[in-house]
């Protein structure tokens, strides 16, 4: 089976490994360079902010893949030699509104959540600022380093002999026999598939709509910065009023992010890095004296709920979904794509695959 994968994020690349280890042939196109939009721009924390409150949709394809990322980084790391680094830090939540809401969720889904007293988060991340009152904790969460897992997805891949990588490419549209999909036009020419995946993020709405269909994924831009620190600066990650700090092995720390409907506009502004770095401060007050070693955006993949379509689009047969992830591609990435992959090849999925089919939602 020949199959072309359209956008080159976490979601197609991941795909794309997904399909071509079941024995498929596949041709991965990307406008861009790989892996250099939104999972690129990310986080990387392995589970939804605020997991509590989203729809059992989301949190089936987030838990399993929290369960699976290990192994993920494990294999990745033995297939491209290069560790994605999957860090287990566990995760604090100050001051929520919902705290109770939160701890009746975990109950009923089985995932360790506990309240914390705050003498015992000031000892476990020192440089946590005072004016806290309260917080959550929930072990066991980790956080992947995104530009490494990019980097070792498309290693993995341009390793395996049935696999095409086609970068700098834009896809215009589709090639058609009567109502079957049979390939894509792109920059440089007709591209002819049995089946293909659209998995390009922020832009498959644009995509989807050169054949008169709507699919309601948008782009939401979204800021981070980046601070260099001592490697045991921050501990855990922890997470207050809408904005988080996330440390990597080597000391760099994360704080982010800012959600902004401006279109397909992903300028840094000097209005933004001002606001996160006011909220690097409060969270964690050494920073005032750390430089900013980066500034950034991205475009999330803004869907109805945060409900990712994975699945085939009735009426238009050989055409397959996996995007709109929102803010949770990184999170969900390898439960959606084993589920596309199971589906594709005729294989039980790993979960019910029923709320995220296009079907009746475009």
């Amino acid at each position: 089976m020949k199959i072309c994968v359209v956008g080159a994020g976490v979601i197609g690349l991941l795909s794309a490994l997904q399909l071509a280890q079941r024995g498929a042939s596949v041709t991965l196109l990307d406008q861009q360079a790989t892996g250099t939009e939104a999972s690129w721009a990310g986080g990387g924390i392995v589970s939804p902010l605020y997991p509590w409150r989203y729809s059992p949709a989301v949190t089936a394809l987030a838990h399993w893949s929290q369960d699976y990322y290990p192994q993920l980084g494990d294999a990745l790391f033995q297939q491209a030699g290069i560790d994605p680094e999957v860090h287990e830090t566990g995760l604090y939540w100050l001051d929520l509104d919902d705290e109770d809401e939160a701890l009746a969720w975990a109950e009923r889904e089985g995932r360790p959540l506990r309240r914390v007293g705050m003498d015992q988060v000031h000892l476990a991340v020192p440089a946590l600022g005072a004016g806290f009152a309260k917080a959550i904790y929930m072990p066991g969460v980790a956080n992947v380093r995104n530009p490494r897992l990019l980097q070792a997805l498309r290693a993995a891949l341009a390793k395996l002999p049935n696999v095409t990588i086609i970068e700098h490419c834009p896809v215009s549209g589709f090639v058609h026999e009567g109502a079957r999909i049979v390939g894509v036009q792109t920059a440089k020419g007709e591209m002819r598939a049995d089946q293909v995946v659209v998995a390009a993020g922020a832009w498959s709405g644009q995509l989807l709509a050169t054949l008169g269909l709507t699919l309601p994924v948008k782009p939401m831009k979204g800021q981070m910065i980046l601070f260099k620190c001592a490697e045991d600066f921050l501990p855990s990650m922890v997470l207050a009023k809408r904005r988080y700090a996330i440390p990597r092995r080597d000391g760099h720390v994360l704080v982010g992010s800012t959600l902004e409907d401006v279109g397909f506009d992903k300028t840094p502004t000097e209005d933004a890095l001002e606001s996160l770095r006011a909220t690097a401060i409060e969270l964690l007050p050494a920073l005032a004296d750390a430089e900013v070693a980066k500034h950034w955006a991205g475009l999330r993949p803004a869907s109805p709920e945060g409900v990712p379509y994975i699945g085939p689009v009735p009426g238009h047969e050989g055409l397959w979904l996996n995007c709109g992830h929102f803010r949770n591609g990184l999170v969900l990435a390898p439960a959606s794509c084993q589920v596309l992959a199971d589906l594709m090849t005729g294989q039980a999925p790993c979960i019910d695959p029923e709320p995220y089919a296009p079907a009746g939602r475009l």
